[in-house]
């Protein structure tokens, strides 16, 4: 009944409004446009360069007059759409050169809340914003750069996905790492109506290098100040935002603010939370220049036309040149520069409702800037302890920010029904896989297996901070290995053993890489290691891509040469340095040689792990180490020819013999791994028998050694046991792959099916 009495007076107030405003209008602009005699200035502009008792010319005070009307005419379009909502009829049109229907009711939102929140608004704020068009695009930039701040960019993106209703498109700043980083995601993400540009950060840095500066993004920090001579010159709006920000609403309701922009109104920002420009936070803090409180830069709306128009580049670099024989530096990067130029230029902002950017840092107010949390829309954690930070509700906010990085991006690749598709990242790759999909049988028992080769994988490379330069004399070697969770205790062993660059593809969801991600922060040897590559590949389907993996940590090297191992192996030693010397005496440079690992293995839990050849063969005496799989899978490795490196003293050469699938050093140029085969069951072997049938000769190395450790068997070897229709499928997809051999080399593949035959 409240609820109903209130609406009545909201609809009582809208109609008298709407009534008194002509009335109020036309005395305005008779009467009113005078004061004591004289003109009163319309104009943010004019009220600087004249008193407001000085005469106008007559023109100027028509073009104020004209401005008022339009205004007061914007604003009663605005009430009567309100008023229309109010007794439930559709909105009278738009004026303009707009049109369309709008995104109230279809969407990808997971909430009736969330779904009708561009029309209902906040109630916190006064009046009604204008509804975005169902498939206008909206605009987003972010500054990037790094390893850590590409995965900040992760999050912030899902929230705005998990959402957005109407197509985005990412304006990305970003740096050679953070672009390589973020292009391979967003193309293998292939989310529908989402298109991503890059602009060149490194190209920037002169546009800002001469403004010293303290903050923690370094010189990132100040390239939101070029963003108009950065992006498109016909892009006219964008909302730019840093990476540590979370969305709890639609991206669109902050879009629809710039219909409220007036005047030379081109910055929407919300006013800083804390005491930073107060300038009194501890003895002789000394801010920058501010307008009250100032305002904060982790979200900003930009109306680059305007900014444009009025010589923005000139204005802020002005400001900054005479501030900084002052300040001498910049305390808050951006954020200084900006709040100095609107010191001087107050007419410039529209202050946003502060629930547009809630800033969690220790001197922050923001539980002052709304009543319940339910008022929120966006999260700023502007604090370089992020999640650490004090708060009443800081739960709530932990809460919703790790439900985001914890979501399964994959369920985020949701149609915008309605929307012709344009040419986003995901629109050509995604009728490529749909027309490759279309030919397979769906009827066909091995349906699964065949879907699996095209299946795309979000990825997400070099997850962790990289950092490797290649030797100097053209011998460097990476080890390329691939796991899942349940091998991640191996890694810390590795590294112990190979001193060398690493590359490994790694199969987690998306709540595991952050499992990985903790684990691997508070490991010492992981930590103390740049050279390794981590690369996530994030679940999907029902099968293990072990050759996928493989190939995805194969192209991640910087270096000639790579050992193709298996996470739950353990090299020997210094097999790192005795693999540089073998690629000079085999001259692996110019010659097509597969250097062989001899592999072998153990059935305890705890092992010696043998220092020497010498100390090896011991051990293999005595029962301790075994010739890898002899007694259950003799053929992959009987070709290496064990009796014979017990006593070899220099390389020996072997033949390929079926099933073969031994451990090699090979040159990057290499082929890839087959991804028809998952799972268990003929990985190896199928690229081996292709490097067999390019003509690489198979060199086994007299003084090398690796030894598998032993684990719990993995779910698919598991489940090619115990399902026959796997092992069907899986000698299905052999004869498939034998017959494309012998299409691709002839005469020469005969003998695989000759030997398959024979075994």
């Amino acid at each position: 009944m409240l609820g109903v009495c209130r609406g009545r007076r909201k609809f009582l107030a809208a109609s008298l409004t709407l009534l008194c405003i002509p009335a109020l209008t036309w005395i305005y602009l008779f009467a009113g446009s005078l004061e004591d005699g004289k003109p009163v200035s319309l104009s943010p502009l004019e009220s600087q360069a004249h008193s407001p008792r000085s005469p106008a010319s007559s023109p100027r005070e028509r073009e104020g007059l004209e401005a008022r009307v339009r205004e007061v005419e914007e604003e009663n379009r605005a009430l009567r759409r309100q008023l229309s909502l109010a007794r439930g009829r559709p909105p009278a049109p738009r004026l303009g050169n707009h049109s369309g229907t709008y995104s109230v009711e279809e969407g990808t939102g997971d909430s009736e809340s969330l779904r009708a929140g561009i029309v209902a608004g906040n109630s916190s704020e006064c009046g009604q914003q204008p509804a975005v068009e169902k498939c206008e695009t909206i605009h987003v930039a972010i500054v990037c750069a790094g390893y850590n701040a590409s995965r900040d960019v992760v999050t912030l993106v899902k929230s705005v996905l998990f959402h957005r209703r109407n197509p985005l498109h990412f304006h990305l700043i970003a740096d050679s790492i953070a672009e390589q980083i973020l292009a391979m995601l967003f193309h293998t993400w292939m989310v529908p109506a989402v298109r991503v540009d890059f602009y060149n950060a490194e190209e920037l840095k002169s546009e800002v290098s001469w403004i010293p500066n303290k903050h923690y993004s370094g010189i990132y920090g100040l390239m939101k100040l070029v963003l108009t001579k950065t992006l498109p010159a016909n892009l006219e709006r964008v909302i730019v935002l840093d990476t540590d920000i979370t969305f709890a609403t639609d991206i669109a309701e902050l879009w629809a603010v710039f219909h409220r922009f007036r005047g030379q109104q081109a910055l929407g920002l919300v006013e800083n939370q804390s005491d930073w420009y107060l300038g009194n936070l501890w003895k002789n803090h000394r801010p920058w220049p501010a307008l009250g409180r100032g305002y904060n830069t982790g979200v900003i709306l930009l109306l680059l036309d305007k900014l444009r128009k009025m010589k923005w580049e000139q204005m802020w670099r002005l400001t900054a040149e005479r501030e900084l024989m002052g300040m001498l530096s910049t305390s808050l990067a951006d954020q200084d520069i900006f709040n100095a130029v609107i010191k001087q230029n107050p007419f410039l902002v529209y202050q946003l409702p502060c629930f547009w950017n809630v800033q969690l840092s220790d001197h922050t107010r923001s539980e002052q800037c709304y009543r319940d949390v339910s008022d929120l829309k966006v999260i700023h954690w502007n604090s370089p302890k992020k999640l650490r930070v004090k708060n009443k509700h800081v739960e709530f906010f932990r809460n919703l920010y790790l439900t985001f990085l914890e979501y399964d991006g994959n369920l985020l690749r949701r149609e915008l029904f309605g929307c012709p598709s344009e040419a986003g990242v995901a629109d050509a790759s995604n009728k490529d896989l749909q027309k490759q999909l279309s030919e397979l049988d769906e009827d066909d028992l091995c349906y699964e297996f065949r879907r699996e080769r095209f299946t795309v994988h979000r990825t997400h490379l070099y997850f962790l901070h990289y950092e490797h330069e290649p030797a100097t004399d053209g011998t460097d070697v990476t080890l390329v290995a691939q796991l899942s969770m349940d091998r991640l205790q191996m890694l810390e062993a590795i590294c112990k053993h190979w001193e060398g660059p690493i590359s490994l593809a790694l199969y987690l969801s998306d709540a595991e890489a952050q499992q990985f991600l903790r684990y691997a922060q508070g490991s010492e040897v992981l930590m103390g290691r740049h050279n390794v590559g981590y690369h996530i590949v994030y679940k999907e389907g029902q099968f293990y891509p072990v050759n996928l993996l493989r190939n995805v940590a194969m192209k991640h090297i910087s270096t000639p040469y790579m050992f193709l191992s298996d996470i739950d192996f353990l090299p020997m030693y210094g097999l790192y340095e005795y693999l540089r010397k073998s690629v000079i005496q085999l001259d692996l440079a110019n010659t097509k040689k597969a250097m062989i690992v001899p592999a072998f293995e153990t059935l305890r839990y705890r092992l010696s792990f043998p220092k020497s050849k010498a100390e090896l063969l011991s051990m293999l005496d005595m029962g301790t180490l075994f010739t890898f799989r002899y007694h259950v899978w003799t053929k992959g490795h009987a070709p290496t020819n064990f009796a014979k490196w017990r006593t070899a003293t220099t390389p020996y050469r072997v033949q390929w013999e079926a099933d073969f699938e031994p451990y090699v050093v090979l040159r990057r140029d290499c082929p890839e791994y087959d991804r028809r085969f998952v799972g268990f069951g003929w990985n190896k072997v199928a690229h081996i028998m292709e490097l067999d049938a390019q003509e690489y000769e198979f060199t086994v190395l007299p003084n090398a050694y690796m030894i598998h450790m032993p684990h719990a068997p993995s779910f698919d070897i598991t489940k090619f046991r115990s399902n026959k229709q796997y092992r069907v499928c899986l000698k299905t997809l052999k004869e498939e792959f034998q017959q494309d051999m012998s299409r691709r080399y002839g005469f020469a593949a005969l003998k695989y099916l000759t030997a398959e035959n024979n075994s």
